[in-house]
C-alpha cells in the first residue's frame, strides 16, 4: 500500500503540472480560434518538433511498441521504427515548409480539412465534410487507444479495474484540452516529449545492466529461435491463448522468415506522415519558415531516440523477464514491470508517467483537432458563418466532450491491444489524407474532383482491405496502409488527368506557395 501511495504521488504530481498549465492559458486560448486551434501560429522551433514527435507517438511508444518486440523479437518492431523515422525524415524536410505557407496563403487556414477546402475554392465545403468525418471516425479510435493505456497502467499499478481508470484518463485530458486550448497542448507536449525520452533512456540503461549486459542479454535470448532475426519473427507457442512455459523457460516454435514484402508491409508505416492532422498541424504552427529546419533537425533526433531505446527495452525485457508475459496484449506492460523493478516507488511513479505523457500528448492532440474541425469546419462554414469567435469556441469544446464520449465507449468495448488498435486508425487517417496532402502541395494539376475521389477512397480501402480483402492471406495480408495508399494516389492521378481546373486564382496561389516566405 505504501509503495503504491508513493508511486501514485509520482504520477500525481505531473497530472497536477498538466492541469496547470491548461488553466495557465485558457484566458489566452479564447481571444480567438485562430488561437485556440493554432496558437496563432506562435510554435517555435522545439515546441514544433517535440509536440510533433509526442502527439505522433502515443502511448504505443512506451507500451506497443516495446510489447511487440518483447513478444516476437526484432522482426516486426525494427522494420515499423524503421519506417516510421523514414518517414518522420521525409515529412519534416519535404512538406513541413510548403504545408506552413501554403495554409497561410489559402486563406489562412488553420485546420487540415479548411486546408483541403481552400486549396481548391470548395465552396460547397464538400471536402471540408469528407475530411472531418473522416478525422471523426478514425480519431475516435486513435483516442480510444490512448484511454486503453491509461486503463492498462493504472489497473497494474493499483490493481483497480479498466472501465473507472479509462474514465480517470480521459477526464484530466480533456479538462486541460478543453480550458487551454493548442498552446496548453502544445507546452504539455514539449514537456512529455522530454520526459518520454528521459524515461525510456533510463529505464534501457538500468535494464540493460540489469539483464546482464550484452553477453547475458545475448545468452537469454539465444534460446528462442529467430528472436533476434532482422529477417526473421519469433512464433510464441500458444496453449489456452496464453504463451507455454516449461521449467521457466517460454517455448517458441521454429519461426517465420521475414521476407520482403512483409517488410515493405511493415515500413509503409512510415507513408501514414504525410496524411497525419496531429503532426501537419505543427507544420502549420510554426511561427516563421526559417524555424523549420531547426524543428526538423530536433524531431528526427527525438524520434531515433525514442523508437531505438523502445524497441531495444522490449528485447531487454524479454531477457529479464522471460517468461512474465504471456501474450501480446499482456507484453505491453513490459515497459511498467520493468520501472517498478528497477527504481523506488516515487521515481517508478515518475517513470511511468512517461506512459501517461505518451497517451496525454497525443490524446489531446487528437481532441482537439475533430473538436476544431466539428465547430470550426461544419458549424461555422455550413450552419453558422456568422458564428462569432466565442461561439464557435463554445461548439468545439462541447464537439470535444462527445468525442471523448465515443472514444471511451470505443476503449471498453474494443480491441485491448494497443498496437493492432492504432495500426488501424493511422492506416485510416494516412491513407485518406496522405496522397491528397503530397498532391495538393506539389502538382498543381490536381484537381477538386481528384481530391474528394482520392480522399474518400483510400479511407475506404483502409475499412476494406482490412476487414475483407485481408482474410484472403497470403500476398493479401500486408498492412493495409499501402495498398490504400497506393489506390487513393491512383485515383487521385488519373481523374485529375480527366478532368480541368479553370480557377486561375487557384494556380497563382500555387505558384506564390511555392516560394514564399512567412
Amino acid at each position: 500500500m505504501i509503495s503504491n501511495m508513493q508511486t501514485l504521488v509520482g504520477i500525481g504530481a505531473y497530472l497536477i503540472a498538466v492541469i496547470l498549465i491548461g488553466i495557465w492559458y485558457a484566458r489566452r486560448s479564447s481571444a480567438s480560434p485562430e488561437e485556440y486551434f493554432l496558437a496563432k501560429r506562435g510554435f517555435g522551433p522545439w515546441v514544433a518538433a517535440l509536440s510533433a514527435e509526442a502527439s505522433d507517438m502515443s502511448g504505443w511508444l512506451l507500451m506497443g511498441l516495446p510489447g511487440v518486440a518483447y513478444f516476437t523479437g526484432y522482426g516486426e518492431a525494427f522494420w515499423t521504427a524503421l519506417g516510421l523515422f523514414i518517414g518522420t525524415w521525409v515529412n519534416w524536410g519535404l512538406v513541413a515548409k510548403r504545408l506552413r505557407v501554403y495554409s497561410q496563403i489559402a486563406d489562412n487556414a488553420i485546420t487540415l480539412p479548411e486546408f483541403f477546402s481552400k486549396r481548391f475554392h470548395d465552396k460547397k465545403r464538400i471536402l471540408l465534410c469528407i475530411a472531418a468525418i473522416i478525422s471523426l471516425v478514425f480519431f475516435a479510435i486513435y483516442v480510444a487507444a490512448q484511454f486503453i493505456t491509461f486503463g492498462k497502467l493504472f489497473s497494474y499499478v493499483f490493481g483497480a479495474p479498466m472501465l473507472p481508470m479509462i474514465l480517470l484518463g480521459a477526464l484530466i485530458v480533456m479538462i486541460y484540452t478543453l480550458l487551454g486550448g493548442f498552446m496548453a497542448v502544445g507546452m504539455t507536449d514539449l514537456i512529455q516529449g522530454i520526459l518520454m525520452i528521459g524515461a525510456l533512456l533510463l529505464v534501457l540503461v538500468v535494464g540493460f545492466f540489469s539483464a546482464g549486459g550484452l553477453g547475458g542479454i545475448a545468452a537469454n535470448l539465444s534460446r528462442f529461435p529467430r528472436f533476434t532475426d532482422f529477417f526473421g519473427i519469433a512464433t510464441p507457442k500458444m496453449a489456452g491463448g496464453v504463451q507455454e512455459v516449461v521449467n521457466g523457460v517460454p517455448q517458441f516454435g521454429p519461426g517465420a522468415n521475414y521476407g520482403l514484402l512483409t517488410i515493405v508491409s511493415t515500413m509503409a508505416w512510415g507513408l501514414g506522415y504525410f496524411g497525419m492532422p496531429q503532426v501537419l498541424v505543427r507544420f502549420m504552427a510554426v511561427k516563421k519558415t526559417s524555424m523549420i529546419r531547426t524543428s526538423r533537425n530536433i524531431a528526427v533526433i527525438w524520434c531515433f531516440l525514442a523508437q531505438t531505446t523502445a524497441v531495444l527495452i522490449g528485447i531487454i525485457g524479454r531477457a529479464y523477464f522471460p517468461s512474465l508475459l504471456g501474450t501480446g496484449s499482456e507484453a505491453e506492460n513490459i515497459f511498467i514491470h520493468l520501472s517498478t523493478s528497477f527504481f523506488p516507488p516515487l521515481i517508478a511513479g515518475i517513470v511511468i508517467s512517461g506512459i501517461l505523457a505518451a497517451s496525454m500528448s497525443s490524446s489531446d492532440s487528437y481532441m482537439l483537432i475533430v473538436s476544431s474541425s466539428l465547430a470550426n469546419d461544419i458549424y461555422k462554414d455550413l450552419f453558422k458563418k456568422n458564428a462569432s469567435d466565442t461561439e464557435v469556441i463554445w461548439v468545439a469544446r462541447i464537439a470535444m466532450l462527445l468525442v471523448t464520449v465515443f472514444a471511451v465507449v470505443i476503449a471498453v468495448s474494443g480491441n485491448q491491444s494497443i498496437f493492432r488498435v492504432v495500426s488501424y486508425a493511422w492506416a485510416g487517417l494516412g491513407a485518406a489524407f496522405g496522397p491528397l496532402v503530397l498532391f495538393s502541395l506539389f502538382w498543381k494539376r490536381t484537381t477538386f474532383p481528384a481530391a474528394v475521389a482520392g480522399m474518400l477512397s483510400g479511407g475506404i480501402m483502409v475499412i476494406v482491405w482490412k476487414n475483407l480483402i485481408s482474410k484472403a492471406g497470403g500476398v493479401f495480408a500486408i498492412y493495409e496502409l499501402l495498398p490504400a495508399f497506393i489506390i487513393s494516389c491512383l485515383v487521385i492521378w488519373i481523374i485529375s488527368l480527366c478532368t480541368k481546373q479553370d480557377d486561375k486564382t487557384i494556380d497563382e496561389e500555387f505558384e506564390r506557395a511555392k516560394t514564399a516566405e512567412f
